[in-house]
């Protein structure tokens, strides 16, 4: 088995192996009580997979103003010049997967 600890992986690797709890780059991944988990390069490439279907999500999120600016936003000018100015190009800039 490959021992996947690239930084990039760490993400997947959580996922793939939910009882890993730390990553480290140069020594491996480890579970909670310390103990070395070898990890399969193919499982960790599969839970990336799954993981960049979701990715666009967070990105959105993290795009998007607070919620109080979206309100005060829709309070003055409509849900419809909300819609276009806030929510459209969020979701053209970050689309979700097919």
């Amino acid at each position: 088995m490959a021992t996947a600890t690239s930084w990039t992986d760490a993400y997947a690797i959580f996922k793939a192996y939910p009882n890993v709890v730390r990553v480290n780059q140069d020594e491996g991944c480890y579970d909670k009580n310390d103990n070395k988990i070898d990890v399969d390069q193919d499982n960790v490439d599969a839970a990336r997979v799954e993981l960049d279907k979701t990715k666009y999500q967070t990105q959105r999120k993290e795009e998007y103003p607070d919620y109080g600016t979206q309100l005060d936003y829709i309070y003055h000018n409509g849900l419809d010049k909300w819609k276009t100015d806030i929510v459209d190009p969020v979701k053209a800039k970050y689309p979700k997967p097919e």
